[in-house]
């Protein structure tokens, strides 16, 4: 009864986290609306994108039944992440006008790309049961898991340079936050320590992310309001310019 229970709530949690991971894999949208709307990336950093695409490959392969069994939900919002990872840098790569950055870019894909087909293919040959399968699988997906966490942690050394938090979106952060929390509370319905490092670890860096934001929102809206000022007299004096150049033509040929 008890069992039944725990693997009911266990359920509950799992497909709140896929909900919850979902929303994360979707909060750059609005990022990718912005870049496609400027026709360029700007400053923003290919590294999140890049983290998350691998970390969720590595999930995929742990998910599966020959590698982890009954791991359904792993795969699903795995699978889904990967995805939508492929359709963001895919987009980077388009609006990226730097190329020698672009051409990085392709080039970690696709060495991500072959990694995971090694080492699916390597655990499948070489190790001959789920446990051990899912011992080194699950290793290796701790690291990747805690590479996606950490890896806006770039960002955050941009965020405190310039002390504002205008390429760091608060839709992620916020939604890398509750993703940690979901998945660290599913990992202890039964206890997975796989599941539960990794994102313990991710919950911490989204606080720290957060606490950041908090900090640095108010200067953030005072640079941008500083800079759309500063366009203005541009224009202005762009405008006086030109109204100055006008009046010698028009007195020249004034009779």
């Amino acid at each position: 009864m008890v069992s039944h229970l725990l693997i009911t709530i266990r359920n509950g949690v799992g497909i709140t986290g896929n909900v919850i991971s979902l929303f994360l894999f979707l909060s750059p949208v609005p990022t990718f609306v912005g870049i496609w709307k400027k026709g360029s990336v700007e400053q923003f950093s290919p590294a999140p994108y890049l983290a998350t695409l691998i970390n969720c490959m590595i999930w995929v392969v742990y998910g599966l039944p020959m590698v982890h069994p009954n791991s359904t939900l792993v795969v699903t919002i795995n699978g889904t992440g990967t995805a939508i990872e492929i359709v963001y840098l895919t987009l980077f790569i388009i609006f990226c006008h730097d190329k020698r950055k672009r051409a990085k870019v392709a080039l970690i894909v696709l060495v991500e790309l072959i990694f995971i087909a090694v080492v699916t293919t390597l655990v499948l040959v070489i190790a001959h049961t789920t446990e051990r399968r899912s011992m080194v699988v699950g290793i290796i997906a701790i690291l990747f898991n805690i590479m996606m966490y950490a890896s806006p942690l770039l960002v955050m050394k941009l965020v405190i340079t310039t002390k504002s938090v205008e390429y760091m979106p608060f839709s992620l952060s916020l939604a890398s936050f509750a993703n940690g929390v979901a998945w660290t509370t599913y990992a202890f319905l039964p206890f997975d320590p796989f599941i539960a490092v990794p994102n313990g670890l991710g919950t911490l860096f989204s606080l720290a992310q957060l606490l950041l934001y908090a900090t640095y929102y108010q200067s953030t809206k005072r640079i941008i309001e500083a800079r759309k000022d500063s366009k203005m007299e541009l224009r202005l004096s762009e405008v006086v310019v030109k109204g100055g150049n006008d009046d010698p033509k028009k007195t020249s040929i004034a009779p």
